[in-house]
């Protein structure tokens, strides 16, 4: 799904034209302007994604303001972080029609008068609507197009962008954690929030540096794929790109036939209002309404075209029985990377380590080795004798190993040591798109990665309320991390039992074969 939008940018004029002609490479493309849409979308990281791993201290502070269960004032954190991350199709909608310098400013005001008006909160439902839906709203109208927009600036160093800018959630985690912290200590919570409204509305400014390409520039970073044989795997990436695009020219031409009658009808119109000079202007406002108005409608109409290309035209995905187990494990899997950071501050408090924690947050701790886990696994895993598979299921079995023992550690070293261990092993986020790559193939990489980023969406949605009522149940949060970490198991189970059935079919088949 992003990399098809990555490819589409903003205009919707038929390009055909310019890229019949030879065309010089770009040079914001790898370079140039290219570092700053990096720099936005890192900082995009930092504002959104951190802020998120540090809802943990704001956690505690509603705990203690509204008086409410966990389980239901965990909704306020996992309705922003799942909404984020579930509401990436509507986004690619807005990012077709508006572009995604405008999706991305419009999402920081959102995001920012989400912050703003939680700090007025009378109770937990109002946060709800405030912070849990209008802030998540604006925070993935930001998230997606700073994720796009580097794809679209980048094609030989695309793997290294995406690696530098998404290093920011970790960094954010561990700004946002001692920034909360100190707010809420010295302003309180509700101010803290306020501040940290305004400090979102920077989100805006990350939004304007998303410049968009031109068309021409969009054909030329085209052509210089084409002609370069050592840029096979970003050609493979724009290819289900290329073929929404052949199918968007095709249905082009009534649009723009259409939008051409509506033009010539209101030139016509103009033309026989030649009247008096005020019934004239009065008309040509009139007039100019009207074709603003149908200017809009039709690029409206292309826009979801597209989107709808893009994000149904994936059906086939669900056929292939691994890409399935492997959404099934997505749904388990976010929420026991998210959970620690929404109730481990409190767990500290019970276990009176608060002092310590004080010190050098647990949470920032698996923020911190969870950068380096990115960087070091990713190394791993482009070793020509190691299978990237083979690491990805490995880091899963560490990060659940941590989970289920987690609760067994009650002193603050072995749960530093524990935090690391899962800051460490989450680092396998980068190796996803590689892991979807291999399932899938290049032709449906987009789609079949957008579709597991909603799976994670919706994890993270329900995994905080989950352990919040097995605390309100059981009066510890033991359970909530062994029934978290079994279900994470579960989707592991899944993923190693699949592509055993998959081996054995061909098998059969053959012997099948073989006997007719």
């Amino acid at each position: 799904m992003y990399a098809s939008r990555e490819d589409m940018g903003y205009d919707f004029g038929d390009d055909s034209k310019v890229g019949s002609k030879p065309v010089k490479p770009n040079p914001n493309i790898d370079g140039g302007w290219a570092w700053m849409i990096v720099l936005s979308s890192f900082l995009v990281h930092i504002l959104i994604m951190g802020s998120q791993m540090a809802l943990g201290i704001l956690n505690m502070e509603w705990l203690e303001e509204f008086n409410q269960s966990r389980g239901l004032t965990a909704w306020v954190s996992s309705l922003s972080m799942g909404i984020t991350l579930i509401v990436g199709p509507v986004i690619g909608l807005c990012i077709s029609v508006c572009g995604c310098r405008r999706t991305a400013i419009i999402g920081g005001i959102l995001n920012a008068l989400g912050w703003i008006l939680s700090a007025y909160a009378s109770n937990v439902r109002y946060l709800f609507l405030t912070f849990g839906v209008t802030a998540g709203v604006g925070s993935g109208m930001v998230y997606l197009p700073a994720v796009v927009m580097v794809g679209q600036y980048f094609q030989k160093r695309r793997a290294l962008a995406q690696g530098l800018s998404t290093t920011g959630t970790g960094f954010g985690a561990f700004l946002m954690t001692a920034l909360l912290k100190y707010l809420c200590i010295e302003f309180g919570w509700r101010n803290a929030m306020f501040i940290q409204g305004a400090v979102s509305l920077n989100l805006c400014v990350c939004g304007a540096l998303m410049r968009p390409l031109s068309p021409k520039d969009m054909v030329s970073e085209k052509h210089v794929l084409r002609s370069n044989s050592e840029d096979n795997q970003a050609k493979a990436l724009s290819h289900s790109a290329e073929t929404i695009k052949s199918n968007r020219v095709l249905r082009e031409e009534p649009e723009k036939k259409e939008a051409a009658t509506n033009e010539e009808v209101l030139d016509s119109v103009q033309h026989t209002e030649v009247g008096g000079k005020s019934r004239r202007g009065r008309n040509m406002y009139g007039l100019h309404i009207l074709k603003t108005v149908s200017q809009l409608m039709v690029r409206v109409r292309k826009g979801f075209v597209i989107w709808y290309s893009s994000y149904f035209g994936a059906a086939s995905l669900f056929t292939n029985r691994i890409f399935v187990a492997f959404i099934i494990w997505a749904l388990f899997a976010y929420s026991s990377f998210v959970i620690p950071f929404i109730h481990l501050p409190e767990i500290v408090k019970q276990y009176n380590l608060s002092s310590q924690n004080n010190l050098f947050p647990l949470t920032s701790i698996i923020a911190i080795v969870h950068i380096f886990g990115k960087v070091i696994l990713g190394m791993i895993s482009d070793l020509p004798c190691i299978s990237t598979w083979n690491v990805f299921l490995m880091a899963n079995f560490t990060l659940v190993t941590c989970i289920l023992t987690l609760p067994l550690m009650q002193t603050y070293v072995s749960l530093a040591v524990v935090c690391a261990l899962i800051g460490f092993s989450s680092g396998y986020f980068s190796l996803m798109p590689v892991v979807t790559e291999d399932l899938v193939g290049t032709k449906d990489l987009a789609n079949a990665y957008g579709i597991i980023i909603c799976a994670n969406g919706i994890s993270a949605l329900f995994g905080p309320p989950l352990a919040g009522w097995i605390y309100d149940i059981t009066h510890k949060y033991d359970f909530s991390f062994y029934i978290s970490g079994l279900l994470y198991m579960v989707g592991i189970i899944f993923l190693l039992i699949q592509p055993c059935i998959q081996k054995k079919l061909p098998r059969e088949k053959s012997m099948e074969g073989a006997q007719v």
